[in-house]
């Protein structure tokens, strides 16, 4: 392989491994903690964003996520108020 190959290749690795690394180091700003009502009992879950709206409708997500199956149970299960919010301040 020729020598500019080998750079490239390798400016390429490291780029995306950088990318990986800062992404993945960046502080959320909020964390926030949603129970929700199911059936078979209620169900809380923690998620982050970078704002309190955006915590809360990941921390819906991950309830629903595994709480639910098919489509309109998960659509139906999105649009539920929760039984509690919870987003403590550090």
């Amino acid at each position: 392989m020729k020598p500019i190959v080998v750079v490239l290749i390798f400016l390429t690795f490291a780029t995306f491994v950088g990318g990986v690394v800062w992404t993945t180091l960046q502080a959320t700003e909020v964390e926030c903690e949603v129970c929700l009502a199911f059936p078979h009992g209620e169900v809380c879950r923690m998620g982050r964003g970078p704002t309190e709206l955006e915590a809360r409708i990941a921390a819906q997500e991950s309830a629903c996520g595994g709480n639910v199956s098919g489509m309109a149970e998960l659509i139906a299960c999105r649009s539920q108020p929760p039984v509690s919010t919870t987003c403590p301040l550090d």
